[in-house]
């Protein structure tokens, strides 16, 4: 389901919203059913890789660079930019499927997408370990390295008997890694999904699905929470709840400065902005 530019351009978007709190209501979603709730990880909990962008770019300037077509970097950086912001929200590899294609395009044999992964994954690695070793070692809280609100969101969640679950497009191993460093990973009782191998075996569509089918459960009894469009489509796809979390994210480029919207065109009934404080406020006007 998208909503179309006149809405997204409305000023009454921006009128109305929940009392006391930053939280916009765009569409007013059928309330009092949620019992279950599925929530992204990158850019809604976590910022451990916050400033990814400014990892993936440069390598695929480099790698389309050594294509020898003489096209300039900043031609380079822009092409880039374009898909690789398009494409925020799946899984990594489709980035990396799509920069081989790009590489055949100018007449050269890429590596494989998996290799193009491994590659991105190599020079990211470094500035997520840093973080969590800063968590690790007591240099910092993991409430630092969490979007404003998130704990106290996932805590309100499960008092009110919500059931979790996390689902991202990074890889699960990393994930799961993560989300222990941060001292969330024990809020999700009804699992951690990510990327696998074979990237056909996950999508979060595939998660919210799977939710639906084992409980039994109608649309408006989940609630999906998330900074991409992705989860926002695959939950209205399906009548489910969808809260956009318009967080900020750190990278040069600018990416994700039309979040809201593009989280409105997408679907979302609710914005929270730029964070999750006032998420007790959303559970409360959603009648959990």
């Amino acid at each position: 389901m998208r909503v179309d530019q006149e809405a997204v351009d409305s000023p009454d978007n921006r009128a109305t919203g929940i009392p006391g709190t930053s939280i916009e209501i765009i569409e007013p979603p059928e309330t009092g059913h949620v019992r279950h709730a599925l929530l992204d990880f990158d850019g809604t909990l976590s910022m451990v890789r916050d400033g990814w962008q400014d990892v993936m770019v440069p390598l695929m300037v480099d790698v389309l660079r050594e294509c020898g077509t003489g096209e300039s970097d900043e031609e380079l950086e822009a092409l880039a930019v374009d898909f690789v912001d398009h494409l925020t929200g799946k899984q990594t590899i489709y980035q990396m499927i799509r920069l081989a294609e790009e590489v055949e395009k100018r007449g050269r044999e890429p590596l494989s997408p998996l290799e193009y992964k491994r590659l991105y994954n190599e020079r990211l690695t470094p500035i997520a370990e840093a973080r969590k070793a800063d968590v690790k070692a007591g240099r910092a809280s993991p409430d630092s390295v969490l979007v404003r609100g998130a704990r106290e969101f996932l805590e309100e969640l499960r008092r009110r008997d919500v059931r979790l679950y996390l689902a991202s497009g990074t890889d699960v191993e990393f994930v799961r890694e993560e989300a222990e460093v941060l001292d969330i990973a024990r809020y999700f009782d009804g699992g951690i999904f990510g990327a696998l191998p074979n990237y056909a075996e996950f999508s979060k569509a595939k998660v919210i699905r799977a939710i639906l089918s084992d409980f039994g459960l109608g649309g408006p009894e989940i609630l999906v929470v998330g900074d991409g469009y992705v989860e926002i489509e695959n939950a209205r796809a399906v009548g489910a709840v969808a809260l956009g979390v318009v967080s900020v994210e750190g990278n040069r480029y600018h990416m994700n400065a039309d979040k809201r919207e593009r989280l409105i065109r997408a679907g979302a009934h609710l914005l929270a902005t730029p964070d999750l404080t006032g998420g007790g406020a959303v559970l409360d006007y959603l009648g959990v």
